[in-house]
């Protein structure tokens, strides 16, 4: 297991190597720069500024310098946030991120896992269909609807919770319930169409004609197989999920990563976009890894080396 973890980090280094290098190329492709915004900048100054953050330079030697601060830890300064390291931007919106990513996404697992649960279990009866009307509704309706229908009835008629901003507990409801929809709508989708698959299996025809109890069947072998996909979604979508859900944090203005993204791509801050690349991805390598290692205990063949 140590073998297989090394050999996984050291593969994530060239995966960071070529995200860092697509989003560089991509930011260098958008027309504009990140003092095009400025009114009346000479020449001169202007020049300055470009050679003062590396962007009179070559494309490789830029990128070859950022890979080389990036890997000592220093993502750089902002180029339109005065006086801001992007390590600071990050410190402070990231824990706003993830507090409301994993919020929703328990809520999400509380709500989805059960009701796919039951409707692959129940397959064909009322709680099935249930199940399959809200997982269509939720999925189908996107965060920019069900944000605004929160904040109509349940800031504005009923007054039970406030509209915006991320300050304490009666804050998170509306942002957590807004994102988590979704999310649960899908992990229940994906539960009930992997369990249905798991049912047509040999081995559970076979533990059946057995006689084991039907709990029994359910737990040992039907739960732990069908979980098996779920969880391979589950951890890359928890990494999305914390490193900024840019609409959710916008419909409420909560000061998280999704704000600064937003912001930092239509200033063309290369700093911030690239630092947030650097995250998402490292967040999203650490997630799959624990996927990976998790599939071991769901599924006793699987041995690594």
């Amino acid at each position: 297991m140590v073998k297989f973890i090394v050999r996984r980090i050291l593969w994530s280094i060239p995966v960071l190597l070529l995200v860092i290098l697509f989003t560089f190329l991509l930011m260098k492709a958008i027309p504009g720069g990140p003092f095009t915004q400025e009114k009346s900048i000479p020449a001169e100054i202007l020049a300055n500024m470009h050679a003062k953050y590396g962007l009179d330079k070559p494309w490789y030697e830029q990128y070859a310098r950022y890979v080389w601060h990036a890997f000592q830890g220093d993502l750089g300064v902002s180029m339109t946030q005065k006086s801001r390291t992007v390590m600071d931007i990050i410190g402070s919106a990231f824990p706003v991120s993830m507090h409301l990513g994993v919020q929703a996404f328990l809520l999400a697992i509380l709500i989805g896992l059960p009701a796919g649960i039951i409707a692959g279990l129940k397959h064909n009866t009322w709680m099935d269909y249930n199940a399959i009307f809200y997982s269509t509704i939720g999925w189908a309706v996107p965060v920019f609807i069900t944000g605004p229908i929160l904040i109509y009835f349940f800031a504005l008629k009923l007054k039970w919770f406030p509209t915006s901003r991320w300050e304490g507990p009666e804050y998170w409801v509306l942002p957590t319930i807004t994102l988590g929809i979704s999310l649960s709508a899908y992990f229940a989708r994906l539960t009930r169409g992997s369990i249905l698959e798991t049912l047509q299996q040999d081995f559970v025809r076979t533990a059946e004609a057995k006689g084991l109890p039907r709990r029994l069947v359910v737990r040992r072998h039907i739960l732990r197989n069908s979980l098996i996909p779920v969880v391979t979604q589950a951890g890359p979508l928890l990494g999305f999920v914390i490193t900024g859900s840019f609409l959710t944090e916008y419909i409420f203005a909560i000061p998280g990563l999704g704000r600064h993204y937003i912001q930092s791509v239509s200033n063309r801050d290369y700093s911030v976009v690239m630092g947030l690349a650097v995250l998402l991805s490292a967040v999203v390598v650490v997630a799959n890894l624990v996927v990976d290692i998790l599939y071991g205990y769901l599924d006793p063949r699987i041995r690594y080396e």
